[in-house]
């Protein structure tokens, strides 16, 4: 048996650095995922395809894992990093994008959307006890996520 959880996630920050070099860093998906917490591995699949091994939370057999793998692509002129699902990776499914715009030469506005699907080896009947503990799990880690690439500048 397994449940299936979605979430959509939208943030909107401003980051106290010049457009080109926000960009850079977002676009440089090891070294923007450095700054993602919980991150157990980061398996580079060629053609700009990543696969994400996140840390296991859980005890024994009970620990559940997200995995998931993307394409991204890049598009400095038009402030945009997308990111779409690579089929057959792990146990999720994600997608979504960086929309970038300068706010002076010191400051860059970014919006952060992304959509997943993650499955878990559950049984139905915890659906709705666990849905909301993975949604506010994931919540977490990106408002991390956030703070930590504020930091990085």
């Amino acid at each position: 048996m397994a449940i299936t959880v979605s979430i959509e996630l939208n943030r909107d920050i401003e980051i106290p650095a010049g457009y080109n070099e926000v960009f850079d860093l977002l676009a440089d998906v090891p070294r923007s995922a450095s700054h993602f917490p919980k991150v157990d591995k980061l398996i580079d699949l060629g053609g700009n395809a990543y696969r994400w091994e996140m840390e296991k939370v859980g005890v024994d057999k009970h620990a559940i894992q997200s995995v998931y793998a993307c394409t991204y692509h890049a598009d400095k002129e038009a402030g945009k990093i997308t990111w779409e699902p690579v089929k057959g990776e792990g146990n999720g499914v994600v997608s979504g994008a960086w929309t970038l715009n300068a706010n002076g030469d010191n400051s860059t506005k970014v919006r952060f959307q992304t959509s997943a699907q993650l499955t878990v080896p559950l049984p139905s009947l915890l659906k709705l006890a666990i849905s909301p503990v993975i949604k506010h799990e994931f919540n977490s880690l990106v408002d991390t996520y956030m703070n930590n690439l504020k930091k990085a500048f």
